[in-house]
Order: C-alpha cells, then structure tokens, then sequence
C-alpha cells in the first residue's frame, strides 16, 4: 500500500465536502448507526460521517499508519484504531456502513478490500474514489496547464497502483456480490483567486521550490529518465515563479477539477458469506 504524510493528505482532501453532500446522499448517513471509515488517514471523511450521522452513532476510522492515526486523534474525539484494509480487526456485520475515500487507488489488490468491507458491513458498503486520469486545471498562467498534464501523464504511468479507477469500482463491487450498485460522481473544484489564503501562497511557494513535484519524484522517475525529470522541474520551479509573480500582481487565478466516484453498494447476506 502507498503511504502519503498528514500534511499531503490535508493538502489533498482540504474542503472537499464544504461545499456540499450530495453525492453522499446514497450512503443515507442518518439512518447510520455504526460507520466505519477504512483507510481513515487524518479522518477528514470520519468527521463527515460524524457530522451526518445520528448523535448517537458510533463512528470509527481504521487506518494502517500510525502516523495519520496519531494525527486523526488530535483533530477528533471519534475512535481510531490500527487496521489492515484487507483484514479488518473486526467480526462479521459489525457495521451497517464500511466506506473509504481515495484508498482503493492506493491498493495491490482493491477488490480484496471490497470483499473485507462486504465481510464486517452488514449493509452498506461505500467507496468514494478519484479519478486522477479526468482531473482538469485552468490557469492564468499557460504554462501551468501543461505541465500538470505532463506530469499527471507520467505519474499515472510510474505509479505502482491504479489510481484512475473511477467507475471501474463498480467491478469489485460486483465481484464482492454487493447487490443494488449505484454510482454517484462528485467533481471536487478547488479554486485559487485573490484575495489568497495562506494555503494558496504555500502552495504557490511550494511550485516555485519544486517541493510540489518533489512529493511525486518515485513515481515519475519510475516513468521517466533523470534528465527528463530534472528538465520537467527545472521548468515546473520557473512555472512557480510565474505562479509567485502573478499572486504579488494579484491577477493569478486557478481553478482544479478533480472527479470523484462514489460508489455504493448492499450486502447480499447470502453472496457474501
């Protein structure tokens, strides 16, 4: 499994359901009484289920890495405990709803983590996962635009996973004998324009330092020559400092679209046991 630090996965997911659930709506989270969030990193999805829940639900994130769990019980006061995607420390039905987010594309083997959330649901079963083929940027400054796409283009072939999934969830799904699969797609737009919050000039600093690529550099030098990722950072710094500039101008302007799936999914008590 890949492993990501609490501050990229903040960076990542930062205000992804601030402007709305909609596309939460098959997972009925009011009619939840027991959730488990797997693959809970900094428990940015578990503090959504929480907030969507009954009061008196009980909600739990699982996750691998203590690290992010040490980082999720300093943000929560939801339950976090040590766990394996693939084997659960749980028994059989012990949640009416088992979802994860952005970690199905992280995993050697995603359909054997559906068929363990099928194992300890005894509903629903959730997966809320990106596309990273069909994410789209617009900027002010042009060179921005390409270079994302080269880029993007040679992680998605150096990544060791399959982090273009998208719909193609509703396979594991399948296979796991979850019955009534439905997808939801949900584009998460994040949006960069003055006045800049501190996030934005940070990252903007961060494209100018190379440090933004640099969180990728295993996975594109598994797909390109060194030369050929020193040339793309050398010209990814010089995008940054146009970035930097335009921000001081007060003319920058960036507009990201990431696409998610949520897929969901019901237990079939007699195809998954």
């Amino acid at each position: 499994m890949r492993r990501f630090s609490a501050d990229y996965l903040e960076r990542t997911r930062e205000g992804m359901w601030t402007d709305g659930r909609e596309a939460l709506a098959d997972l009925d989270l009011p009619g939840r009484r027991r959730v488990l969030d797997v693959g809970c990193g900094t428990g940015e999805l578990t503090r959504v289920f929480a907030a969507e829940a009954p009061p008196d639900a009980t909600v739990i994130g699982v996750d691998a890495d203590p690290a992010l769990l040490s980082v999720a019980r300093e943000a929560t006061s939801l339950s976090v405990v040590a766990g394996d995607a693939t084997r659960l420390p749980f028994p059989d039905d012990s949640f009416d709803l088992v979802a994860c987010q952005a970690l199905l594309i992280n995993l050697p083997d995603p359909a054997a983590a559906v068929r363990e959330f099928a194992r300890v649901s005894s509903d629903l079963v959730a997966a809320v996962e990106p596309n990273n083929a069909d994410v789209t940027v617009a900027s002010t400054v042009p060179a921005e635009e390409r270079l994302e796409r080269e880029a993007r283009r040679a992680y998605l072939d150096g990544v060791g996973t399959d982090v273009a999934l998208g719909d193609r969830v509703q396979g594991f799904f399948d296979g796991a004998g979850l019955a009534d699969v439905r997808v939801r797609r949900y584009v998460h737009e994040k949006r960069t324009a003055p006045p800049y919050a501190e996030a934005a000039l940070e990252a903007a600093a961060r494209k100018a330092s190379g440090a933004g690529l640099a969180d990728h550099r295993e996975e594109l030098r598994a797909a390109v020559s060194a030369a050929a990722y020193d040339d793309l950072r050398e010209r990814w710094r010089e995008m940054g400092r146009e970035v930097v500039d335009g921000m001081r101008a007060g003319e920058y302007e960036r507009v990201e679209r990431v696409p998610f799936d949520v897929t969901v999914g019901r237990v079939d008590p007699e195809a998954t046991r």
